[in-house]
């Protein structure tokens, strides 16, 4: 029998092990969720780069492939978010993962549908709030996760999510192997999510040339750029990457708008609907109509490499632990030595000798 680690998470999802593989864009598709939650961790499909239909079609075939909880990642402001949400009740998917906050009748809805609501979060304010309306737990994700992300190093920002609320939280951003799984779970934390860490799996859809092109990258390889999409977006180091660095505004939103033209043909959505999730995106991160436009360009650039694999045309998110990484195991091969390794650890902190303090006798 494996080794078993039982925290708030596991208790609350209904999962083996306290591990969770991110959603994340053209790769956590029903492949890598049913062999993650095969293997007894949390698989996230992503939804934000698929349209209704793909999400629906994805959902079946998870389900077709493992019998144990998975989730779906959506993003709170899109213009079909209330379909989607329909969707994942009438499947009864156990987890909604947001990387927005989404708004408070939702999370209600969920809730009351028994599906358990996991917000991802950069801040311990926004951790506060999503509790205040009812989210059963969160991820926190630190400076060194890929993607989209902040500037404050998971060493700080998950000590200040665990002070300010009393749910349970995640920690991301990072994470690799058992000595940090033993780490988040001293911090306090009630488990670990990791992306690029699964996303170097052989279970991941990314193509093999593009993995090991990860794998050969130091930790010095990866770069926060704003020039993807108006936002802070840790990605390989590439000539493409630099080239965008040191590019225009003007051919930045040219390429943008290119972008989205192809985005709009490929998934079939209408100029009104992207309109109309623009707008929403506009208001609930409080972005200029620039940084709007500029976001059109992440599902394609994102799609050329890792779908793709067109390294020169397309942009690499990576977390700094890309840096770290030599090999492609197996989702269940993976899960089991990080577990394996954190018991181990925790028990051989458990060993260390303890000295009993001694209070002087101060009787007269």
């Amino acid at each position: 029998m494996s080794a078993r680690l039982r925290t708030a998470l596991t208790d609350l999802v209904g999962i083996e092990h306290p591990i969770v593989q991110t959603g994340m864009g053209w790769v956590a598709g029903p492949g890598l969720v049913s062999a993650t939650s095969n293997a007894g961790g949390l698989g996230i499909l992503a939804s934000a780069t698929m349209t209704f239909e793909e999400l629906e079609a994805a959902i079946a075939k998870t389900k077709s492939q493992t019998d144990k909880p998975f989730g779906v990642n959506i993003r709170a402001d899109a213009s079909d978010a209330g379909e989607r949400i329909d969707l994942m009740i009438r499947e009864k998917v156990a987890v909604a993962s947001f990387a927005l906050a989404p708004k408070k009748e939702l999370i209600a809805k969920l809730k009351d549908a028994g599906v358990v609501v996991i917000p991802s979060i950069g801040a311990a304010k926004h951790a506060v709030k999503v509790a205040s309306w009812g989210a059963d737990a969160v991820i926190v994700q630190g400076g060194e996760g890929g993607g989209h992300t902040g500037p404050i190093a998971t060493t700080l920002l998950l000590p200040s999510v665990l002070d300010a609320v009393d749910i349970p939280v995640v920690a991301a951003g990072g994470f690799f192997d058992g000595r940090g799984l033993a780490a988040a779970l001293a911090y306090g934390a009630a488990g670990i999510a990791m992306g690029t860490r699964f996303l170097l799996t052989r279970e991941s859809s990314v193509p093999d040339a593009v993995k090991q092109e990860y794998l050969s990258r130091s930790l010095q390889d990866t770069v926060v750029s704003t020039k993807v999409d108006g936002m802070p977006h840790r990605v390989l180091n590439t000539e493409l990457v630099q080239r965008l660095e040191h590019s225009g505004r003007v051919r930045g939103l040219t390429a943008a708008i290119g972008n989205a033209a192809r985005f709009k043909g490929m998934t079939g959505m209408k100029w009104s609907t992207m309109v109309r999730d623009g707008l929403a995106m506009r208001k609930a991160k409080d972005l200029t109509w620039s940084q709007v436009i500029m976001a059109a360009n992440t599902p394609m650039l994102l799609r050329a490499g890792l779908v793709e694999g067109n390294t020169e045309a397309g942009v690499l998110a990576a977390g700094q632990v890309t840096g770290i990484l030599d090999d492609l195991p197996t989702c269940q091969e993976l899960i089991d030595r990080i577990v394996a390794d954190a018991v181990a650890r925790i028990v051989a902190i458990g060993a260390l000798p303890r000295q009993a303090e001694t209070t002087p006798d101060t009787a007269g």
